[in-house]
């Protein structure tokens, strides 16, 4: 008997996520503009209020994405059960390894999200980073470019 108990919980373990609710249609509209609108829009409407409320509401939407899988990634994890067959239990932590660096990833780009939020409110046209700008600074003062 190899480890019929332990095969039957890793396909109850695996079919979990396909039990999820099912993803909700997103409007093809995001204040106003679509994605296609906002790329045709001319330069002059840069950042406009519009196009300031699409970015946010994109940023927001990814960033509520990411720590729902976080929250996924947790119960998961939780839920953990010992194997009594080694290999059944190297795979299940194999598989909760790579689940955590995709979290760490993830994390990273929330990171990111939060900065990119904060300079939409700071300065929606900076097409720099704080630290790019910084060195840029200084290199034209070194320079004098």
């Amino acid at each position: 008997m190899f480890g019929g108990k332990a095969v039957k919980k890793l396909v109850t373990k695996a079919a979990k996520p396909a039990e999820q609710k099912p993803v909700e249609q997103k409007p093809a509209k995001k204040n106003g503009l679509t994605e296609a609108e906002l790329l045709r829009a001319p330069a002059s409407q840069y950042m406009s209020p519009e196009q300031l409320a699409f970015f946010r509401e994109r940023l927001l939407e990814t960033q509520k994405e990411l720590l729902g899988k976080a929250d996924l990634t947790s119960e998961h994890l939780r839920e953990h059960e010992l194997q009594a067959d080694p290999t059944d239990q190297a795979t299940i932590e194999e598989e909760y390894a790579l689940e955590l660096r995709a979290r760490d990833r993830e994390r990273k780009l929330l990171k990111k999200i939060d900065e990119a939020l904060r300079r939409l409110i700071a300065r929606p046209t900076a097409t720099l980073s704080i630290e790019a700008q910084s060195r840029r600074e200084q290199k034209q003062k070194l320079y004098g470019e």
